[in-house]
């Protein structure tokens, strides 16, 4: 991995020459609520957000996805993966979509999906935590791969990793924007690191957390907040790993339909439905503890499926913490 220093008074003109790459995206702020955002200028940017409400798992599996529009008798395929540029990705939200990778780059490919991410380029950028973030407690804190370029904020710009391979076409074109590092950048990287990894305020006990699972099956922690839970399924809509959908053909008109698929959650009591009338998992109760299950059990040939964004918290209407839940279980057996 290369290591470079981009100076705070380049940051512009680098900016700018994202833009051969594709139509940039970045961090906004509205009200209280930050999203990605088609962006044209620096200013735009919110360089401090803590987290998007949706993450950037928008861009390559979406909210609402046409697939194929039936137009004079004949299915014709959506296209839809332009080139875009996603500035500002926290390092969580890029773990999350290796987690994602996992499951759509498998055989068989999603080919929507796969797409969308070679025509993508990712750039990473450092953060501070808040009261929700626990991703340190499950190691996707900090990024290693997954990113073509990733940015930590130093005093006087940023110490920039760089990688992959387009990542190193990027800071090759753009060679007169960047510096070599000095030994007082690399002091001052540290010291950003250390104290936002003593930042951290929420932490998830992570030991044998698929053994306390398996044993707390039956818990009365799941009853008690089955009753709190509102079924929502706004944990789903938001959470970075979550893959669910479910595909439909809608009629446009008398001549015309589209067939699209669209985020499912399993909250849903429709969720768990099959042919035949049975339902796998017919009660909240049944479905609270399955999203559990599904985030927290450990994986030994894929991890957790939970990176710690800290979402699922901050959107609840019912303010039930998912850490919380997984320490009353663990207690509950003790």
């Amino acid at each position: 991995m290369r290591y470079v220093k981009l100076p705070k008074e380049n940051f512009e003109e680098f900016f700018n020459s994202l833009r051969k790459w594709g139509k940039l995206y970045a961090p906004t702020k509205k009200g209280n609520i930050y999203s990605f955002q088609h962006v044209e200028n620096p200013p735009e940017i919110a360089f401090d957000y803590t987290r998007t409400m949706l993450p950037p798992k928008k861009f390559f599996v979406r909210p609402k996805d046409e697939m194929l529009r039936l137009r004079g008798g004949k299915w014709e395929e959506s296209d839809g993966a332009e080139p875009i540029v996603l500035f500002g990705v926290h390092s969580c939200d890029i773990h999350g979509l290796e987690i994602l990778d996992k499951v759509y780059l498998a055989e068989p490919v999603d080919p929507y999906y796969k797409k969308r991410r070679e025509n993508s380029i990712i750039i990473g950028i450092s953060c501070m935590p808040d009261e929700y973030c626990f991703c340190k407690s499950l190691g996707t804190d900090f990024a290693m791969h997954g990113f073509d370029l990733f940015l930590h904020e130093l005093p006087d710009g940023w110490l920039v990793r760089v990688g992959s391979v387009r990542g190193h076409e990027i800071a090759w074109e753009n060679e007169e924007l960047f510096e070599e590092l000095t030994e007082e950048d690399v002091k001052n990287f540290r010291e950003f690191e250390e104290k936002r990894a003593n930042s951290f305020k929420k932490h998830l006990n992570k030991k044998g957390l698929e053994d306390i699972l398996d044993l707390a099956y039956n818990s009365p922690v799941w009853k008690k907040y089955e009753k709190i839970c509102l079924g929502c399924g706004n944990c789903n809509m938001v959470c970075p790993t979550c893959r669910c959908y479910e595909v439909c053909d809608l009629w446009m008109n008398a001549y015309e339909a589209a067939r699209v698929r669209r985020y499912d959650s399993c909250f849903m009591e429709s969720h768990g439905l099959v042919a035949g009338g049975h339902n796998f998992r017919p009660t909240r109760l049944d479905r609270f503890r399955h999203r559990y299950y599904c985030k927290s059990y450990f994986d030994p040939s894929a991890g957790f499926n939970c990176v710690g964004c800290g979402r699922c918290d901050e959107f609840c209407p019912a303010r039930i913490e998912h850490v919380k839940v997984l320490d009353e279980v663990r207690e509950g057996l003790q």
